[in-house]
């Protein structure tokens, strides 16, 4: 099993959630092409060649429709997938001390990422804190069940655009996959995901930091979005504007 990061304002992120991948379609989603995926026009960065206006895509006043991706990534996934295993019998083999109730550690040691590194706490952490519906630092049976689609509305992501089936992404793969999800950036500030990203000095990112930097692409231009009144891609903010927005972006 693989898991998934949560995005930053863990309401917003359950709404994008229920809104986008339980309900089906949304606009700026992924569209027909093959395996349920496609691309969406327009962004939240600076397209290659700054051909976009306001520096975010094709969208009315510079924006696109909602970008797509699980939990604000995407539309479903391809569903000609095997059958699942019960969901019962899953979340009892995570709850390794039966209390009913799942860590995140117990989560941590049942997920795998595909190398023999512990999969990202960090991903770990933020996946627990937006399934968590009571907040006590758990999930039970009823938000694991949330949790599990959610896990594999992700892996199903992953997969598409790891196209060479590595199992990691590469620079071009991540970024067919960012400026699918309608975000236009520079091949330079893919480099500089790829330094942050690239655990293990293969210039690749495996699954767990992938979810976890696409959450972090969308978390900030989220943030930027709500200080650029007029969608011009363009803001002027003073220091500490900049403090209060970097502290309250919750990452």
């Amino acid at each position: 099993a693989w898991l998934v990061a949560s995005i930053g304002d863990v309401g917003r992120a359950k709404q994008w959630y229920q809104r986008r991948v339980r309900g089906g379609t949304a606009p700026g989603g992924y569209g027909t092409a093959p395996g349920g995926y496609g691309t969406a026009p327009g962004g939240y960065g600076t397209a290659p060649g700054g051909t976009a206006p306001g520096g975010y895509g094709a969208g009315p006043g510079g924006y696109t429709a909602r970008p797509g991706g699980p939990g604000g990534y995407a539309q479903q996934p391809p569903t000609n997938q095997p059958p699942q295993p019960d969901l019962w019998q899953i979340f009892q083999s995570v709850d390794k001390d039966r209390s009913g109730q799942i860590s995140a550690n117990e989560l941590q040691s049942a997920l795998s990422n595909g190398t023999w590194q512990p999969f990202n706490p960090e991903t770990v952490r933020l996946m627990i804190s937006m399934f968590d519906n009571d907040g006590n630092g758990t999930v039970n049976f009823q938000e694991f069940g949330a949790l599990w689609k959610y896990i594999n509305d992700w892996q199903n992501t992953f997969r598409y655009y790891d196209r060479d089936n590595s199992g990691s992404i590469d620079q071009n793969e991540l970024q067919n996959a960012v400026l699918s999800f309608g975000y236009r950036l520079s091949h330079k500030f893919f480099n500089l995901v790829m330094q942050k990203f690239d655990r293990t000095g293969s210039r690749t990112i495996t699954f767990d930091d992938f979810i976890q930097c696409c959450v972090l692409v969308q978390t900030l231009s989220a943030a930027f979005q709500r200080k650029d009144v007029n969608r011009s891609g363009v803001i002027q903010i003073n220091y500490e504007e900049f403090m209060e927005l970097v502290f309250s972006t919750k990452i």
